[in-house]
């Protein structure tokens, strides 16, 4: 006859209630699931946040006064918040002892009605083809490259608007409502930025084809031995306009994730609270299903020890079956997490936001597992304190 190992006992003891170990499975799952997809998206959102700074080249950016989210938005996303300053801010940050690189900026959006059926916005953003490249110099080129001269009749073509556009190098493209032509020098690899829907021109050909003399911003590069806190503090003093620098871009952001990441946590708690108490009521009813069971095998020789593992066992598997089958889900179901991120949250990073690893997975099935072995102490205890005797005679339970 072969002879049973603990582990087969347990597994065949959970299989006499599939329907009720299933649920127990499926809540210890869902547990899992948030707690993968909770720690994944901090992961992710926030190595998303950094290389989306990091793409930017400049530390700082000066706009004119006006909501500070709005300017936020104008940095990190292109946002249209057509607020101006005089060109001559520009020259006076330049001056400035702690500056590396300055790029002024101007932006201009017009409604292009050739975008899909009911057409949509065509963002232009005329920059200082001197300064702006050396600031931004990770800009990759699929083909081309920058204009020929600050004047030039030239555009370089993002990603996904030469795609959309389907403009190659040597094309020329005309500006909506301006009817003014311009010569394609350039596409811009797709970097899964703002970049990618932006139409580059010189900054001298913007303000003469729309007309305005003024900046929408300004970029700035601090050099790396500055006191940036310092630099800030004399930004403000400028007149008519206001400083947002990285630090409080990222600071604002992540201030506002905390808050929804500890109601997402509190959630977690919960989800963990029930599934321990899911397993503890399972396990409990299992052992007293079964007690007549464990009272005949204390009368031929199982020590109070033996019993304890045989439960606690039990426990264990499981916790391990919904910690796997949690964190199957959650990497089933990353791309859709994303996609609820990118909706729920005032800014969302570009790149992936949900960051799942195998140390990610590891530390949560320690988690569930730790969890197993502590909600299974009580049953296991329980189960080991039966008396052979009463437990074979009894038909009423504890």
């Amino acid at each position: 006859m072969k002879k049973l190992s603990l582990f087969e006992v347990a597994y065949k003891g959970l299989l006499r209630k599939k329907t009720r170990s299933l649920l127990t499975v499926l809540g210890i799952a869902m547990a899992a699931w948030v707690l993968v997809s909770l720690f994944g998206f901090n992961r992710g959102y926030e190595a998303s946040l950094n290389r989306d700074i990091d793409n930017l080249g400049f530390q700082m950016l000066v706009v004119a006064k006006g909501c500070p989210y709005e300017a936020a938005t104008l940095m990190l996303k292109g946002g249209t918040g057509l607020k101006y300053m005089d060109e001559a801010i520009a020259a006076a940050v330049a001056a400035e002892p702690e500056v590396d690189g300055v790029t002024p900026m101007l932006m201009q959006v017009v409604f292009d009605p050739n975008k899909g059926e009911t057409g949509g916005l065509a963002a232009f953003l005329g920059v200082d083809p001197l300064t702006f490249p050396r600031l931004k110099s990770a800009l990759p080129f699929k083909a081309g490259g920058w204009f020929e001269g600050p004047e030039a009749a030239e555009a370089v073509f993002g990603y996904e608007v030469a795609e959309l556009e389907q403009r190659e190098v040597g094309d020329l493209y005309l500006i909506p409502e301006k009817e003014v032509e311009v010569k394609v020098v350039g596409v811009l690899e797709r970097t899964g930025t703002q970049d990618d829907g932006t139409i580059f021109l010189p900054l001298k050909t913007v303000q003469r084809i729309f007309g305005v003399r003024e900046l929408t911003s300004i970029g700035i590069k601090v050099k790396k031995d500055a006191d940036l806190k310092a630099f800030e503090d004399k930004m403000y003093k400028l007149p008519d306009v206001q400083v947002v620098s990285l630090s409080q871009v990222k600071t604002t952001i992540m201030t506002l994730v905390s808050t929804a990441r500890v109601l997402v946590f509190s959630i977690a708690l919960i989800a963990i609270l029930i599934a321990v108490m899911g397993v503890v009521n399972t396990v409990l009813m299992s052992v007293m299903e079964r007690r007549q069971e464990i009272g005949i095998l204390k009368s031929m020789g199982a020590l109070a020890g033996d019993v304890f593992k045989l439960v606690w066992l039990e426990t264990v598997v499981l916790c391990v079956g919904g910690g796997l089958l949690g964190t199957g889900l959650a990497l089933l179901t990353a791309r859709l997490t994303e996609v609820l991120v990118r909706n729920l949250l005032p800014y969302s990073p570009s790149g992936g936001l949900v960051a799942i690893d195998g140390g990610l997975v590891l530390m949560t099935l320690g988690v569930v597992t730790a969890i197993g072995l502590a909600s299974g102490v009580y049953p296991s205890w329980k189960a080991a304190r039966m008396r052979p005797l009463d437990t074979i005679r009894s038909e009423e339970g504890w």
